[in-house]
């Protein structure tokens, strides 16, 4: 549970890959997430090709770091799944594990947000040249941080209501 407390966006990275076990790791927590009806709309890219990253970087105006990160995972939902209404919920769910495990791993992260916005999600869609079925939902930029920051205390007791 540490990783709740210590998480934060982290934008600069070592020039220093990412070792596969640790990616693993990442998907591993990302897939452990719960879903609507167990419907797991996720699948992943993971991106290490640093044409690619650069492409990535250029499809939201807050991806410019994802050009000197070492890996990108692209997390996406199919839009075959039982309930496509809360696909969007189920990989913010999945993102967030991603972003805990990568804290535990010792590395650093973003979440750049793609979805809803559909030209977001059709830029990283023809990058990746995704198929008809699959739809873009963010990207998450990571590696070892080369910065370091400390999370701030968010706890604001006032936007706690008690209802007996």
């Amino acid at each position: 549970m540490n990783s709740i407390y210590h998480r934060v966006s982290i934008r600069k990275y070592q020039d220093r890959p990412v070792e596969p076990e640790k990616t693993e790791a990442i998907l591993r927590a990302a897939m452990q997430a719960p879903s609507a009806s167990n419907q797991q709309p996720w699948e992943f890219y993971v991106v290490t090709n640093k044409e690619t990253l650069k492409a990535l970087s250029k499809a939201s105006p807050y991806a410019g770091m994802t050009a000197d990160a070492p890996a990108a995972i692209v997390p996406v939902y199919r839009t075959d799944c039982r309930h496509l209404i809360y696909a969007q919920v189920d990989m913010s769910i999945a993102v967030e594990n991603m972003w805990l495990e990568t804290d535990a791993q010792g590395l650093g992260g973003v979440w750049i947000g793609i979805a809803p916005e559909e030209h977001k999600m059709q830029a990283v869609e023809k990058i990746l040249h995704l198929p008809d079925n699959l739809r873009a939902f963010a990207i998450f930029a990571y590696g070892y941080p080369a910065e370091e920051r400390r999370q701030q205390d968010r706890f604001d007791e006032s936007r706690i209501h008690y209802v007996e």
